[in-house]
């Protein structure tokens, strides 16, 4: 009996997922709860098990294509006799579209919206649903001009500025004098990276952001690094620098809430969070992610490393999960030794600001009229200017700075 496999709603607004990669072909047996495909959102990306047991027998969206919530995206012959999940979707012979299934993606359970809302057929991604509600334009109205019918950005201005008029006319391409074949390499525009440049476009059109820099000199953490690095390594820690920068940027945001808030722009309410999950930008294979060091404010140094090390090492293995990617607070971005010296990192949206941290190198500097060598960093912090001011920036980097330069200091204000 064939059984369609409809495109789950994987949560938090998703209407329709990037297909990474299928793990099975046509014709291939599989078994129950056995992964079969790796789905892309912009929130992450989650391996969909087989709610059935059988025999691939189509599919319908292939690697690199665009899977709406509540598609077929899969249709299973199933075994005769074959066991079924109490709580598995409707067989094809059910109004299916209509109805709840579930799914599981990895351990989470998930469930299909009903697409025969106006809000579910309209094929968009949330943050052109988000322009939309920011310039007053009833996305159902929009024509559509991208992939599969989804209505883009471009659509959404398209139409603010000229109504329903048709999309304009596409300039003819001007003829190019290239090499042969082998000078150019074409590469699709997918899965992660794909995310990336929608995720930082969205943040650089809908944040206004302002970046302020200051010199930090750490002359004195270097010391107290150096110490305690015998201390660390009995029990099996790695100790670097950013256990110390997360604790004293948790210090500074409780003093400057308005860098650990967000912009709720449905119910136009900033949300200022008492809770501290500070995300570390790390690079991975398939690019740049923030894993999230959830409660920094309850951690020890120590205990910060460990968790720093633990997810940097999931991202570049690509292993990290979902949660451990989702939820932060305010978002650290190092490169470490390749940290140059100076930045204007762009904010992970929704968040208000984002610290970027260069490298620690030995500079001069005048001490007491003297010149002296010192180990000397650069913070650079870019802010929403439209929740918090250059003020609350600035201040909040000094604090930083001054707790850094002291760590005395710092230690007297940890919890």
């Amino acid at each position: 009996m064939a059984f369609d496999f409809y495109m789950p709603d994987i949560g938090e607004g998703v209407v329709e997922g990037e297909i990474v990669a299928w793990k099975v072909k046509e014709g291939d047996k599989v078994r129950l709860d056995q992964p079969i495909v790796e789905v892309m959102t912009d929130k992450a990306t989650v391996e969909l098990p087989s709610p059935r047991a059988g025999t691939i027998a189509k599919i319908n969206y292939k690697d690199g294509e665009i899977c709406p919530v509540g598609k077929v995206l899969v249709v299973i012959d199933e075994d005769a006799g074959a066991a079924r999940p109490a709580s598995a979707p409707a067989p094809k012979s059910a109004p299916a579209p209509a109805a709840t299934t579930m799914a599981m993606a990895r351990t989470t359970a998930i469930e299909v919206v009903d697409v025969s809302s106006d809000r579910a057929r309209v094929l968009a991604t949330p943050a052109t649903r988000r322009l939309a509600r920011q310039i007053g334009v009833e996305i159902g109205r929009v024509p559509p001009t991208g992939k599969h019918g989804r209505v883009t950005t471009d659509d959404v201005k398209r139409f603010k500025d000229h109504g329903a008029a048709a999309p304009a006319a596409k300039p003819t391409p001007v003829a190019i004098a290239r090499g042969g074949p082998e000078a150019e390499e074409r590469i699709p525009l997918r899965g992660m990276r794909k995310r990336i440049a929608e995720t930082m476009a969205r943040s650089v059109h809908t944040a206004a952001h302002f970046t302020y820099v200051e010199e930090v000199d750490m002359t004195e953490l270097v010391a107290v690094r150096e110490r305690a690095k015998a201390r660390a390594a009995e029990r099996g820690v790695r100790l670097n620098y950013l256990p110390f920068i997360v604790k004293a940027v948790v210090s500074g945001l409780k003093k400057w809430p308005m860098l650990n808030a967000s912009l709720d722009e449905t119910t136009q309410e900033i949300v200022r969070k008492k809770y501290y999950h500070i995300g570390i930008a790390a690079q991975g294979p398939q690019g740049l992610a923030v894993s999230v060091v959830r409660d920094a404010d309850k951690r020890s140094i120590f205990d910060l490393s460990k968790e720093i090390d633990r997810l940097g090492e999931a991202v570049r293995q690509g292993t990290a999960t979902r949660d451990e990617l989702l939820g932060s607070t305010f978002t650290i971005s190092s490169l470490g030794k390749l940290g140059g010296l100076h930045a204007t990192p762009i904010i992970n949206f929704p968040e208000v600001a984002i610290l970027g941290v260069h490298k620690i190198e030995e500079r001069p500097a005048v001490r007491g009229g003297q010149i002296v060598a010192r180990h000397l960093m650069n913070l650079s912090i870019s802010v929403d200017h439209r929740l918090a001011d250059g003020w609350d920036g600035a201040m909040f980097v000094q604090d930083v700075k001054a707790l850094l330069e002291d760590p005395t200091t710092m230690f007297m204000e940890m919890v």
